[in-house]
């Protein structure tokens, strides 16, 4: 059958799959590296549990939340469809237009870069100072030469179908799951440091700002502001980590059952995933000291705040298995963020299918191919994802994408609220847990987090830029809105 034809969603992906979807897409890079940045943020072990904790609370507060929406909507699309259902078109198309240019896609390019800087732990190759030309003002380098390859292989694998995608999902899924139970089980059974111990548990509280590798600075005594601000900058990675619990809803129209499955396999994949991250933190603790120094050449020495480019996780296991158990966790860290880039590509692309079909995107993008997958719009999104991957660093890539993921589901969990009052009636197969009381608490932790993040002299620049690219879908909505046809605004 030619591409022009169209072919249909088959309702293929069953709850195990969904859950695996879930734990798959959050499971990537994130929890085997940001713990060393919220360490040399917050400077002590009891506030790093607590930035874990207090994204775990956050993150299931959304999600048992956001279920509301994903059975009322289940359709191909999902927050999409979700914003536009509450807002209407327009404030839907924001978030679409965002989604595009730095939320999925940005996320895609920065677990991709982490794959490959993981890679380089077993081909020493791979890696950001191997610079194969220049570009302008930007250095192409054997880091990004891999990312945009694993990023395409990944979209021809997709484009085969729904049961191609969700198999490899499994396969992986299951595999990082296991991978995680085992190191942290293998960190409490061989890996107990008793000077890490006393020197993480003696002082839990006492927080301090310490300057990031290469940074010449003093660590710095935080008072009590300080310390919201810090914790709040330090969130930017662990809520990274746990995003992309969402995706399942794009996939609305392949799911057998969604009116049930999407809320159940949002719930438990992110109640197993903030399981995990808070037990894995805990082996961190007792394996190595928190507080390090950057000129330091063991593995102790530096610490969990200076671990070599972040990788606490291989230190972790070098430190219990010697120089072999660094090889092996790079190999399931780089299944990790293969899994976790499979689950974002599936799932991105529908978004941007659901746009086009309403005329507020690209008109090509609104076709399904023989395998009944929007090919066009998985190859469009690998395409932009290539190209930001040639745009800055791993943590240069988070602070441009954390601001408007969460900006967007404050305003979709708002969303709730709308439609409570202006659809009272409407079929709701799951109604929020605990609403008012959770929905609203996610609403006020979540804009705190994005206020401290627009006004944090770090993260201030990365945000107001989210802010502008927001703005600029303005203009872009009424210029589809025009030419490619698309119905008025609600």
């Amino acid at each position: 059958m030619p591409e022009e034809q169209q072919g249909h969603f088959q309702r293929a992906i069953t709850l195990f799959d969904a859950i695996m979807i879930v734990t798959g897409s959050m499971i990537g890079s994130g929890i085997f590296i940001v713990s060393a940045d919220i360490a040399r943020q917050v400077g002590s072990s009891g506030w790093l549990l607590v930035v874990w904790l207090l994204t775990g609370v956050i993150t299931l507060a959304g999600a048992v939340s956001y279920g509301e929406l994903a059975s009322m909507f289940p359709k191909v699309g999902g927050q999409y469809v979700y914003l536009r259902e509450a807002f209407g078109r327009l404030t839907a198309f924001l978030y679409g237009w965002t989604l595009f240019l730095v939320i999925q896609t940005g996320v895609i390019a920065a677990v991709a870069v982490a794959f490959a800087k993981f890679t380089g732990v077993l081909v020493p190759w791979f890696s950001v100072k191997n610079v194969l030309f220049r570009l302008g003002p930007f250095d192409f380098s054997s880091v990004q030469l891999l990312a945009i390859i694993l990023i395409v292989a990944i979209t021809a694998l997709n484009a085969q179908g729904v049961r191609t995608g969700k198999l490899i999902q499994n396969v992986l899924g299951s595999t990082k799951l296991v991978a995680l139970a085992l190191l942290i089980i293998g960190g409490l059974v061989l890996g107990m440091n008793a000077e890490a111990v006393q020197a993480n548990f003696a002082d839990l509280w006492t927080a301090t700002r310490y300057p990031a590798p290469g940074v010449s600075a003093s660590p710095l005594p935080l008072n009590l502001s300080g310390l919201v601000f810090a914790i709040g900058m330090a969130m930017t990675g662990s809520l990274f980590s746990s995003d992309s619990w969402n995706n399942i809803g794009f996939a609305g129209e392949e799911i057998v059952n969604p009116e049930r499955t999407l809320v159940r396999s949002m719930a438990i994949g992110t109640g197993i995933v903030t399981v995990l991250y808070i037990l894995v933190n805990i082996v961190y603790l007792l394996a190595l000291p928190l507080v390090g120094s950057p000129e330091a050449t063991t593995l102790a020495g530096r610490g969990i705040q200076y671990a070599t480019d972040d990788r606490v996780a291989t230190a972790i296991a070098e430190q219990v298995l010697g120089p072999a158990g660094a090889i092996v966790m790079a190999v399931l860290i780089m299944l990790s963020t293969f899994g976790a880039n499979n689950g974002i590509i599936l799932s991105g692309a529908r978004a941007y299918y659901a746009m086009a079909k309403d005329g507020l995107f690209f008109s090509g993008l609104a076709r399904l191919n023989a395998a009944g997958v929007p090919a066009r719009a998985l190859w469009v999104q690998c395409l932009w994802a290539s190209l930001l991957c040639l745009s800055g660093s791993y943590g240069q890539l988070l602070n441009y994408v954390m601001f408007s993921v969460i900006l967007f589901y404050v305003v979709t969990i708002v969303g709730i609220f709308v439609l409570r009052r202006t659809r009272p009636e409407a079929p709701r197969p799951y109604r929020a847990w605990g609403y008012p009381l959770v929905p609203g608490i996610y609403i006020v932790l979540a804009s705190l987090f994005c206020i401290i993040l627009l006004i944090a002299p770090d993260t201030a620049e990365y945000s107001r830029y989210g802010l502008l690219l927001v703005a600029l879908g303005v203009p872009v909505y009424f210029i589809f809105r025009s030419r490619l046809g698309g119905t008025p605004a609600a």
